[in-house]
């Protein structure tokens, strides 16, 4: 690991003034970046303590219902609060599904949101889009663990998040500050696919940090269902949150979100649209695990993601509404 400065601001704008020049990072619980800098594949100069900063802590029901997510609010902190255990259980199964108690302990909210994608030609130094002589290695490499939807512009990571999907089904917002002040956004537009490697996957630039995310309480009927290779530490193979609003046993409107299938969350528009106005039942989520695949591509050696984010989004809808899986 390269040498670096430390620094520990105690407000917002303390710290976006010291991320200033493009060669500082924030550090909040450090479970990732600290893997990075171990590996070489990122080198900051600087690193920006967020944990003392109050205003990015903690987690609280504001007016009208809805939850307010400090950035560096850990996962133990957000599943362990009643109301969240009530109202989103898709974000606790999404947790839950984190089996490390480390990572669990130390992992923020906003940093497992911003996680850098676990694609191991771009662990291995290789960039994003794991380019050589101007083409991607990926497609005639070892693509076991990457993209089946979303893979047409030359990107082929998979977004890492396990949160994203829960939190964009659910239509959270983010909120984000840099030097020209405060801006929020949904939570979907935070992610992006890059075109070149001198872009990010991630709209946030170098100098603006994610502050908080906010999440409505709608009165959905929401749940995540993740399939994972083993039940020990793992990053979901597939995964599918979904988001119900019912009309007694007819689907009024749907959300469905997938994830790591994509360079960013899936939002399935097919899928939403073959559940709504229909019935909850086995026949109605088949069709929409089929839909939420449609156009869905594989490389030589990931064709079973496929059918891994069809179960995964037919057993995440039944488990919304109340069948077990």
């Amino acid at each position: 690991m390269r040498a670096f400065e430390y620094a520990n601001p105690s407000t917002k704008a303390e710290a976006v003034a010291l991320l200033e020049g493009g060669d500082a990072q924030p550090l909040a619980g450090g479970t990732d970046l600290i893997s990075l800098m171990k590996d070489n594949v990122v080198a900051p100069s600087r690193l920006v303590n967020l944990k003392s900063i109050e205003e990015l802590q903690g987690l609280g029901w504001e007016d009208g219902g809805g939850l307010r997510i400090g950035a560096v609010a850990t996962l133990d902190e957000l599943v362990a609060d009643e109301q969240v255990r009530e109202r989103f259980p898709s974000l606790v199964q999404a947790v839950d599904g984190i089996r490390s108690p480390q990572l669990r302990t130390m992992g923020t909210v906003g940093g497992e949101l911003l996680q850098r994608p676990r694609c191991w030609y771009y662990r291995g130094g290789f960039g994003l889009l794991a380019l050589r002589d101007g083409s991607s290695m990926i497609p005639e490499g070892d693509n076991r663990y990457h993209a089946v939807l979303g893979n047409d512009s030359g990107a082929y990571f998979v977004n890492p998040s396990s949160l994203a999907p829960p939190l964009i089904s659910l239509g959270a917002t983010v909120r984000i500050i840099g030097p020209d002040g405060e801006r929020e956004i949904p939570l979907a537009d935070l992610y992006r696919t890059p075109a070149s490697e001198a872009e990010r996957e991630v709209a946030l630039e170098w100098n603006e940090l994610l502050t908080d995310i906010l999440v409505p309480d709608s009165g959905t009927q929401n749940a995540t269902y993740e399939v994972r290779q083993k039940e020990s530490l793992d990053w979901p193979l597939a995964a599918a949150s979904v988001a119900l609003e019912m009309d007694g046993d007819v689907i009024r409107s749907a959300s469905v979100v997938l994830g790591h299938v994509a360079p960013t969350p899936f939002v399935a528009v097919a899928a939403q649209a073959a559940l709504e106005g229909q019935s909850l039942d086995a026949e109605t989520a088949q069709r929409a695990g089929s839909a939420a695949v449609e156009g869905a591509r594989a490389l030589s050696q990931n064709g079973y993601k496929i059918q891994l984010a069809m179960v995964a989004t037919k057993r995440a809808i039944l488990r919304a509404g109340g069948v077990e899986v």
